[in-house]
């Protein structure tokens, strides 16, 4: 009934009402008895005890009371103050100090309480003694029971209370941190999709659609002394575009690429390597070292993927004549070498990405080795061409078809 006490629910309250019926029906058998035995004050008896009631039933109505310990503690002071009257008159009274224990432990704090018991057990005691007119061990033994079982009952409601609010407070915060953790997981899982939507982005319409328009340039400047050229060019350019809204078509269904469709990795680059001669002005040779071995689906995109970006710088930025693609099987690992004769860069001080002018790719690049546990090592020299490598891991754990595709 205060700050400090537990909140009311449905049992506790329950039990609230139980102790009100108990503190009433206690007063009302102190006040009947003397009524019926014609004892002497009998109407003062009556009047004590109604006045003891309608002081403990202003305490339920009283919200200070409920909320502020000093206001209890005055409340039960009067209760206290009228139920001695009731006792001085009466040695029915007695039988109130039980419920008032429950009151007492209920609403004040630990040593107060246990103070105030102490006294409340003393006064009935010494008030049943006095309409006795004598005084043994077995008058002791009832109030101090009952003021035993009062603390023992209250204080391990209390400990039972204070375990429950515990528990309560860890599923909250469990649920709290469950929530927390599925909206990180779901957080870390939209920006993994998006990268994962960049890279392949990049990887084929971004580089399908640069192969498109210098094909096209191409063309423009084949045109108008050598019209066939110009033809040759836009056609390239248009099974560019084929080529390009199969990427698309497949990207968004999330399949494997069109160049991995009933081909191994090895035909797979080696088209790659004929198609990017055929359109630019660039030799680009495929060759073949190791035996060759079934690999993961995410295994073979990733390499394709590489291959198709590292071929795509070459063609735009590297201004190279000749261009060696490597598929190496090395037993435990799997490589892919790209290896240009262009104007190279320094790998240390890259132009910062740009929405407009790119720089997205050896990123993308990092990104998709990394994911399957791999290395990816960039040697380039200005004017000295660039030699890139990419080597994966073949261990059981990704050895294996079910894995997500990229």
């Amino acid at each position: 009934m205060n700050t400090t006490a537990p909140a009311l629910t449905p049992t506790t309250r329950a039990l609230a009402w139980c102790l009100h019926l108990l503190v009433i029906g206690l007063l009302a058998l102190a006040a009947g008895r003397a009524v019926a035995d014609d004892r002497p004050h009998a109407g003062w008896i009556v009047a004590a005890a109604a006045a003891c009631g309608l002081v403990y039933a202003a305490g339920p109505l009283l919200p200070r009371v409920s909320r502020s310990r000093p206001a209890a503690a005055l409340w039960l002071g009067a209760v206290g103050t009228v139920w001695l009257v009731l006792l001085a008159l009466s040695a029915d009274g007695v039988w109130v100090a039980f419920p008032l224990y429950f009151l007492q432990l209920h609403l004040l704090a630990r040593r107060a309480a246990l103070a105030a018991v102490a006294a409340t057990g003393l006064a009935a005691v010494a008030g049943f003694a006095a309409h006795q007119g004598t005084f043994s061990a077995a008058m002791a033994i009832g109030p101090a029971l009952g003021a035993a079982v009062a603390v023992a009952v209250v204080w391990g409601y209390q400990a039972l209370y204070l375990e429950s609010e515990q528990r309560r407070h860890l599923i909250e915060e469990l649920t709290a941190t469950r929530a927390d953790l599925a909206a990180a997981q779901h957080t870390a899982g939209v920006l993994s999709e998006r990268e994962r939507l960049a890279r392949e982005i990049h990887d084929t319409l971004a580089q399908g659609l640069t192969s498109i328009q210098l094909l096209l340039r191409a063309a423009e400047r084949a045109l108008p002394g050598t019209p066939e050229s110009a033809a040759r060019y836009v056609d390239q350019a248009r099974q560019a575009a084929v080529d390009n809204l199969a990427e698309a078509r497949r990207f968004v269904a999330a399949l494997a690429p069109p160049a991995l469709e009933g081909a191994t990795l090895a035909d797979a680059l080696e088209r790659l390597c004929a198609t990017t001669s055929a359109r630019h002005r660039i030799a680009a040779r495929f060759h073949l070292t190791g035996d060759p071995l079934p690999l993961p689906t995410a295994h073979e995109v990733a390499l394709l993927r590489i291959t198709q970006s590292a071929l795509g710088n070459t063609v735009r930025h590297a201004k190279a004549t000749a261009a060696e693609v490597t598929l190496s099987y090395l037993g435990d690992h799997v490589a892919v070498d790209i290896v240009d004769d262009g104007r190279g860069f320094d790998p240390y001080h890259l132009p910062v990405p740009d929405p407009e002018t790119g720089g997205f790719g050896l990123a993308a690049m990092r990104t998709r080795v990394h994911a399957l546990s791999g290395t990816l090592i960039i040697e380039s020299t200005p004017g000295h061409g660039t030699a890139l490598a990419a080597q994966l891991p073949l261990t059981p754990s990704v050895e294996t078809e079910s894995e997500a595709r990229p």
